[in-house]
């Protein structure tokens, strides 16, 4: 053998060979700065997913005020009613954990009813829209809180993975409501998504 470049290598008629790394355990990363603490982790995710499942409460009461009379409006009340669920199991989460709310719960209180009520004004299926838009965001961000999540917080990971399914259930239903049908469907579902994008983050600081 011979040694190149700092490393030894086996050389045969033919090539080089390099020798095997020695195999061990992985190295974990390292907790880079800016990335937040454990029990930070925590407080943002109970936070953010109280806020948001009490602005998707919002977002249902505003649509079921426009559209109340329609036949749609049972299948909204069945997902308002999950979302009520969500939002106490949140509330449970806050007092156990001593989490501080978001302080922008009286703006979601506002902007979550307005956001549905203007939907719901604009048909059944806009409502369904905005459905879709909201639960495909919530989608991925409960997805990135799971994968955050370590094996200590099995409870809360389980907890998190099922209301994960809960809002794909409620996409699926306003895709089968029509929601593609809507006017602008494109243009809405971006405008929606953006907006609940922008709400989460503020959300998980304030």
């Amino acid at each position: 053998r011979v040694e190149c470049r700092g490393r030894f290598r086996l050389r045969c008629s033919c090539h080089w060979v390099q020798p095997p790394r020695p195999s061990g355990r992985a190295v974990m990363r390292r907790p880079l700065p800016g990335d937040p603490t454990h029990a930070a982790l925590i407080e943002r995710i109970i936070r953010v997913d109280h806020a948001g499942e009490f602005g998707a409460k919002r977002i249902y009461e505003g649509q079921l005020a426009v559209l109340k009379k329609d036949p749609s409006a049972d299948v909204i009340r069945h997902m308002a009613d999950q979302e009520q669920q969500h939002l106490k199991t949140f509330e449970q989460l806050i007092a156990a954990r001593g989490v501080r709310p978001t302080l922008l719960h009286p703006l979601w209180h506002v902007a979550g009813y307005a956001l549905g009520a203007a939907t719901a004004f604009l048909g059944p299926k806009a409502a369904m829209a905005c459905t879709v838009a909201v639960e495909e965001t919530i989608d991925a961000h409960y997805t990135k809180q799971i994968d955050a999540l370590s094996d200590n917080e099995a409870e809360l990971k389980a907890t998190l993975t099922q209301f994960r399914a809960d809002e794909i259930a409620h996409r699926d239903t306003g895709l089968a409501h029509g929601a593609e049908e809507a006017p602008g469907y494109g243009l809405l579902k971006s405008a929606v998504g953006a907006a609940t994008r922008f709400a989460i983050f503020l959300s998980e600081r304030i």
